[in-house]
């Protein structure tokens, strides 16, 4: 088994590395450095033909990609402490929150940072900045909208620490690294934010 792993800011290796840290599970790890473009050689290539991380290899030669998946793959075998819910109700909630998270914060905020960032004007020809900036409302109202979610409860689901957290805080962080922080007045998300960052897995 090897894991195809990207340092920061890079969200989505980052989400499988706080997961594994909550699991206390150790994986043989090649990290690829994105900016020397490592992800896209033939040779990753041959693994994901995306060109994308991360991605699980595993020993019968398979791969998985997309973070969430590799995580569930974690989940089946190493089911304690769940990160995915317990029971149906429980497992849809951390789906659904999982899904809001992606789809409403993560979708806009890819958007701005393809057509306005800098370091992917290399990749991304044309970039439509006019429409990367219209993003940017987007974002901060998904982040609003997440403020709210949290009012009078730890964590999103309401039960406990799980993927969803790990999700939207990576989100978070990198919405700040792309020049979008946190509005000051969203004082819950922001409380949130400070309990999931002094998580010790919030450092791997």
């Amino acid at each position: 088994m090897l894991f195809y792993d990207a340092v920061n800011p890079a969200p989505n290796p980052r989400r499988v590395r706080i997961y594994l840290a909550e699991k206390g599970l150790s994986v043989p790890t090649e990290i690829l450095s994105i900016i020397k473009g490592e992800h896209k050689s033939e040779a990753f290539r041959a693994v994901n033909p995306l060109g994308q991380i991360p991605a699980l290899q595993l020993d019968d030669g398979s791969v998985i990609t997309e973070s969430v998946s590799i995580c569930r793959f974690f989940e089946a075998m190493h089911p304690d402490p769940p990160m995915f819910g317990v029971g149906p109700k429980g497992v849809a909630d951390v789906d659904m929150w999982t899904r809001r998270i992606e789809m409403r914060l993560m979708v806009p905020l890819g958007m701005v940072w393809a057509h306005t960032h800098p370091f992917t004007a290399r990749v991304v020809k044309p970039q439509y900045t006019e429409f990367g900036e219209s993003q940017r409302p987007r974002v901060l109202t998904a982040m609003a909208e997440f403020d709210r979610a949290l009012q009078g409860r730890e964590w999103l689901d309401g039960k406990g620490y799980s993927m969803a957290d790990i999700v939207l805080l990576t989100t978070i962080d990198f919405a700040r690294f792309v020049g979008i922080s946190m509005p000051v007045e969203l004082e819950t998300l922001r409380d949130w934010h400070d309990n999931a960052s002094a998580r010790p897995s919030a450092q791997a």
